[in-house]
């Protein structure tokens, strides 16, 4: 398939050097965001943190759910690490200190698993794909059989990450070959293409089609039931937070936490 050959040369070289340089957490990395305010987090002086590693695609659930876990325990920071499911395990595996791993397929939390730094996750939603365009849709995009079109531009995520794997299974499941534009190493990346205008259209998750507030348009497809991505959790292992890492997996699991995540288009498992 096109889309397979595309994915292992166009990205080979920027997947590893993104991991070469990756050496943990980091502070100063554009995906590590806390719940908190600078002003909040310091005050407590010895607060505890818990860090959290989190797909992408659940930026704005779990940063809503840390605020809500700061609130019921005064004192204590939660500070997330978002971006590829796929370059998240890597870290873990290198060494980067984390408590919660949540993953957008079982897959890429097999990577954490196998090497002893977790047990037992816990799948907690699931998600599927949309066709994103932009608002006015130019290209006219209906169906996912359009995006084989040579003149309409896709961006699609890269392979090795779980909205790049699921677009693989859509698309084998459709038999159609797509020559996508660009491969990005996360779905925000890939729905900013579509946002930017850059791109005519894209695959990402239903979530992040509600998430952009109108500045793209979802268009489901049947062979989207063919790639649905179970989301798994788990404490770390070695967590530095012990029991405060727990207690946050509790809230993402409890009815609070599944409020939250179904409201924003996640599905229950």
């Amino acid at each position: 398939m096109v889309f397979r050959r595309l994915s292992r040369w166009a990205i080979a070289l920027p997947v590893a050097l993104a991991l070469a340089g990756l050496s943990g957490c980091g502070s100063g990395e554009p995906a590590t965001t806390s719940a908190s305010t600078p002003a909040s987090a310091s005050a407590g002086g010895g607060a505890k943190e818990v860090t959290v590693f989190a797909a992408a695609s659940l930026t704005g659930t779990f940063t809503e759910l840390g605020k809500t876990f700061e609130a019921a325990h005064p004192g204590t920071t939660v500070r997330f690490n978002f971006g590829s499911s796929a370059t998240l395990a890597q870290q873990i595996v290198q060494g980067a200190p984390a408590d919660v791993f949540a993953a957008a397929s079982p897959a890429t939390m097999k990577t954490v698993t196998d090497a002893s730094l977790a047990a037992s996750p816990t799948t907690f939603v699931r998600n599927t794909l949309q066709i994103a365009v932009p608002a006015d849709n130019p290209a006219k995009v209906d169906e996912l059989k359009d995006l084989s079109d040579a003149e309409v531009k896709v961006a699609l995520c890269a392979e090795q990450v779980p909205c790049g794997a699921a677009a693989v299974k859509a698309l084998d499941a459709a038999k159609l070959e797509v020559k996508p534009v660009t491969l990005e190493q996360d779905v925000k990346a890939t729905l900013t293409k579509v946002e930017l205008g850059e791109v005519d259209a894209a695959l990402v998750y239903k979530t992040d089609v509600i998430a952009s507030a109108g500045k793209v348009r979802g268009i489901g497809f049947p062979e989207a039931d063919q790639a649905i991505n179970d989301y798994p959790i788990a404490t770390l292992s070695k967590a530095p937070a012990g029991d405060a890492a727990k207690q946050f997996v509790d809230l993402v699991l409890s009815q609070q936490g599944k409020d939250v995540l179904t409201k924003a288009g996640f599905e229950a498992p």
